[in-house]
């Protein structure tokens, strides 16, 4: 089930959504100071690519550093994509059929909002 949903997500919004976040991260990577936005977006990008079966949780080593990127990061990009997430999660539940795929929305709200110091797991493994 879960590859099945992975591939209608990848047709209907996940190639989009990864594709977008492709871009933003060449554009941070090109400027050469927020290269780890730019990683981050890729690391995104991916989980927005095939989020069933995958999840998000805080990393034990992340420090300050994190916590100050991730402040910028809200304040520069993070809300915008969150509220975008969240909207169109929200859409997407007004559905039956639509549920699973807002529900997917919804977990890529903690990642957008706050990347850095996040790490992307595989039923309870290390995907990266």
């Amino acid at each position: 089930m879960r590859t099945l949903l992975n591939i209608l997500w990848l047709v209907l919004a996940g190639f989009w959504l990864a594709l977008s976040y492709v871009i933003a991260g060449i554009v941070c990577c090109v400027l050469i100071i927020t290269i780890p936005f730019g990683i981050a977006s890729f690391r995104i990008a991916g989980f927005a690519l095939w989020p069933f079966g995958r999840t998000t949780v805080p990393r034990r080593d992340a420090g300050t550093a994190s916590l100050i990127g991730n402040v910028i990061w809200i304040i520069v990009a993070g809300w915008w994509l969150a509220l975008g997430h969240l909207v169109t999660g929200a859409l997407l539940c007004l559905t039956i059929i639509g549920i699973p795929f807002g529900i997917a929305n919804f977990k890529l709200i903690p990642v957008s909002l706050a990347p850095l110091g996040r790490e992307i797991v595989v039923n309870g493994r290390s995907a990266f």
